[in-house]
Parts: C-alpha cells; structure tokens; sequence
C-alpha cells in the first residue's frame, strides 16, 4: 500500500511522519543478538482481536517442554486507529501491552502474531513491543509481508529484503503453510526459529501465539454475549 493510500485511512490527529519517525528509531534500538535467560522454560504468545469498535488483547504462558497453559490473560479498549499494513503497532500495541502486564508469572521470551524484523522500516509490532517491555521477543506472521523467500534449508528458508536477511519463512507442519519468523528483540534470527519450533506442538503455530489466539477468541465471545464488559 502506497503513502498517499495510507494518508487517506488515517485517523483524525495520526501523523504519518510522527510514525515513520518512531519505527526508525525503534529499528535502531533493536538489538538482534541473544540476550536470554537460560534455560527457557516460560513463553509468553500475545494476539489481539477486535468486536465492533472494541481491540481485545490476550496473553498466554506456556511452558516447556510440556507446552501447558499456566496462566492466561486479556484486556480490552476502544479501537485507535484501522488495520494498515506497515502500521500494525498503531493499532494492536497498547491493547496487546496491557495484557502482557496482567501476566504474574516469570517468563523468558515473548511471541507476537505480528512481524519484527520483517517489516519495510525493520519495525514492526514485535519490534515495538520487544523494545518497550525491553524483553526477548519474536514475530510470528501467517502471511509475508515483504521481502523474498530464498532456498529451503532443513525446513527453513532466509527471507531476503534489499539485499539483507530480515526473517525466515519455517515449515513448523509438513505439507502446510509456512510461518513467517523475525527478530522482535534481544533475539537472534538463528535462535527465534529454533525457539519457535521448541514452541510449537501439534499445530501450525508456536503454542504460546494459538493459546492466546484462544484467550482473545474467548473474551470476544463473553463481551459479545453481555458476560464481560470492556471498561
């Protein structure tokens, strides 16, 4: 999607310019080397979903190598701003940051249903959040944002950007679709796919990203029903 299209679906007081600013120097701040407490044993997969004009945001601890739930959360608030590619930070931010607060529990590493690295401005929502929560993190996308898929090596393939690796495209489920993994922060691209498929179970995604998928699915349900209020 071109500028002049973004512009035209922003909303009232959005500073494009303001955004494009911040991403650079979130892009700058990210550091793509581990820096991870080990052993990881507690993963944290955050998702957001929508209802009307509400953004419902879900947190999921997960553990390892079990890949039990051990403690989920969710939050909800007025939807800011519409769904732009490039933009997604705008709009699933904050509602995904208060969820992950409510988690009590001790965890290692963060996973967003969002890209990191992966990202025209190498910033995207993983990106924004790994580097204001300060902790380990990594994007997980279902769809290819940008960037080319280079050869398939022991399940996983380079994603290519202007010359440049920023993700990789990992076969989690053979015969499926493949997930889209970058760096978020305090990451290596290396260890992000490797922690990935650890996270990962019977299903197509990292366990902490389905369960939270789940957790929002839920609150939508119960909001919708008149059983929880968004406040």
């Amino acid at each position: 999607m071109g500028e002049a299209k973004i512009r035209a679906r922003l909303p009232s007081g959005f500073s494009l310019e303001r955004a494009r600013y911040a991403q650079r120097v979130i892009a700058q701040r990210v550091v793509e080397e581990d820096d991870i407490e080990w052993p990881v044993e507690r993963a944290v997969g955050v998702d957001v979903a929508f209802s009307g004009e509400y953004s419902i945001g879900a947190a999921a601890l997960v553990s390892y190598p079990g890949l039990g739930l051990e403690e989920s959360s969710w939050t909800c608030m007025r939807t800011r701003m519409p769904y732009i590619p490039t933009l997604l930070a705008f709009r699933e931010m904050a509602p995904a940051y208060l969820a992950l607060r409510k988690i009590a529990s001790k965890y290692q590493v963060v996973f967003v249903d969002g890209n990191g690295r992966l990202h025209p401005y190498l910033a995207g929502f993983a990106c924004q959040l790994g580097v204001t929560i300060d902790k380990p993190t990594i994007g997980v996308a279902k769809k290819l944002l940008v960037g080319e898929i280079g050869e398939w090596r022991g399940g996983w393939a380079p994603i290519l950007y202007k010359g440049r690796v920023i993700g990789a495209a990992v076969e989690t489920k053979p015969g499926h679709k493949p997930i889209f993994v970058s760096v978020g922060h305090k990451v290596s691209l290396q260890t992000a796919v490797r922690l990935v498929k650890a996270f990962t179970g019977r299903y197509r995604l990292p366990e902490p990203i389905r369960q939270a998928h789940l957790a929002a699915g839920k609150a939508k349900k119960a909001l919708e029903a008149g059983a929880a209020r968004c406040i």
